[in-house]
């Protein structure tokens, strides 16, 4: 039987002594390697821009310092035991998309936004550090997972009744102010399915009748919350016209449920129910069908005299790159237009940075990814265990669905690439999830009693 068991008895042997014993030397001298990264590439771009230091290298340079040395000392009080590729991951990514935002703001003078998004990234790693020391034992969340979905309902339906920006209601926006309450609903919902699939993983792996094969028909109390999730996932499209947010959500609760039963018949229910609801959507609504339209024909709009659009930019930045890149400050990914800091700031590294430069981006969030899965592996706790998959498969989709949106993979959906585009809500809500997941790593590598024992 391949679903996990409600015995505390783990499967997957615990790590060897020297692998948990604490890092924190190893993650400084990372931390300052990825601080350094980011300032070099602060001065490189005021350098290609301007010809001189940038007047913001200080504050900036400092400003990252400060953030990386406070998250730093609060894993080593707080997380003795994470793992030390976490953070550093983070603070690298971080400092990249800031270095993105501001060779960008060089082509719009009359709008930056890199010392926001810096302010924004400081907030973040405030909450990082609350998360780490208010949540010493993950199984806390466990407690609050009907109260969690409850708010990730509030937060998903809010913004219906606010206009809608760039054809999708997708954001709140008050005195001045404006946030996207999706990107907070994200980390409750995975709280949610984590104890909900947690409590039921027996039921779902095993009850029910047989169909064919494998795949069994579930009684209605277990396949009822099921059902409503699809639904969910499809209204939250339909009412906020937001592929991203809806794939995001559905792919996350299938990724989980398979993570928990170990049945492969649910990723093939879980695609063909995501493939119906896309395609129904797709067709009959118009902003939704015209992004599916752009992505079949990306240079249609050039046969017809009015010029490439984002998705035919971005694909000839991607081009212009080549291999190395045109270097920092050399590229042309600002025709893109407004989105080119937020949805296709990919695009920049693309073109200035080339195929070498993307590739190692999208290694550093595959690395983010992995240790996010290796904390759930050795974790004892089924709770546990699905969380940290949750929270490491929520980077892995938002990369897959948003580098496949900018590449022409597949249709766009406007969302945000973690820590990379601009947007301040998207920034904090990943420094949360990194808060968790060195939270979750610290309880799957901290020597427990009985370890101690057994070595004496």
């Amino acid at each position: 039987m391949t679903a996990l068991t409600e015995q505390v008895v783990d499967p997957v042997p615990p790590p060897p002594p020297d692998s948990r014993a604490p890092r924190r030397g190893v993650e400084s001298a990372l931390l300052l390697g990825a601080v350094l990264i980011a300032v070099l590439g602060h001065l490189y771009v005021g350098l290609s821009g301007t010809g001189r230091i940038p007047e913001s290298a200080t504050r900036y340079g400092a400003g990252l310092a400060a953030a990386a040395f406070l998250a730093h000392v609060a894993v080593r009080v707080c997380a003795p035991y994470a793992d030390p590729l976490v953070l550093p991951i983070a603070v690298l990514l971080n400092g990249l998309g800031l270095v993105l935002i501001q060779r960008l703001d060089l082509t719009t003078p009359e709008h930056l936004t890199a010392g926001d998004q810096l302010r924004w990234s400081a907030f973040g790693v405030a909450l990082f550090v609350c998360v780490l020391a208010g949540f010493r034992d993950h199984r806390l969340l466990q407690r609050y997972a009907y109260l969690s979905v409850a708010a990730a309902l509030v937060l998903m339906l809010v913004p219906v009744f606010f206009p809608a920006v760039n054809g999708a209601h997708i954001w709140i926006r008050f005195a001045g102010l404006s946030f996207q309450p999706g990107e907070f609903a994200k980390i409750l919902l995975a709280v949610f399915f984590a104890a909900y699939l947690a409590a039921n993983r027996t039921a779902l792996a095993l009850t029910g009748r047989r169909l064919f094969w494998r795949l069994r028909l579930l009684p209605g109390r277990v396949l009822g919350p099921i059902l409503a999730i699809w639904l969910l996932s499809v209204g939250v499209l339909v009412l906020e016209r937001d592929l991203g947010t809806s794939l995001l959500f559905f792919g996350l609760f299938v990724i989980m449920l398979f993570t928990a039963t170990g049945r492969v018949g649910w990723i093939a229910i879980g695609l063909l129910l995501a493939a119906l609801g896309a395609y129904a959507v797709g067709t009959f609504e118009p902003h939704v069908n015209s992004r599916v339209e752009d992505w079949l024909n990306p240079f249609a709009s050039i046969g017809r005299g009015e010029g490439p659009g984002q998705l035919a930019q971005s694909l000839f930045a991607f081009g212009a790159g080549g291999l190395l890149g045109a270097g920092l400050g050399h590229g042309q990914s600002f025709l893109i237009g407004f989105a080119a800091k937020s949805d296709f700031v990919l695009a920049t590294a693309g073109e200035e940075l080339g195929l070498v430069g993307v590739s190692a981006i999208l290694l550093l969030y595959g690395l983010l990814v992995d240790r996010g899965f290796r904390a759930g592996l050795a974790l004892r706790d089924p709770f546990g265990r699905l969380l940290a998959t949750g929270l490491a498969s929520i980077i892995a989709l938002q990369v897959f669905v948003i580098a496949g949106g900018v590449t022409g993979l597949i249709p766009l959906t406007g969302m945000a690439m973690p820590f990379l585009a601009q947007g301040g809500s998207s920034v904090v809500t990943n420094w949360i999830i990194v808060a968790l997941l060195v939270r979750l790593s610290d309880s799957a590598h901290r020597p427990r009693p009985a370890d101690g024992e057994a070595a004496a």
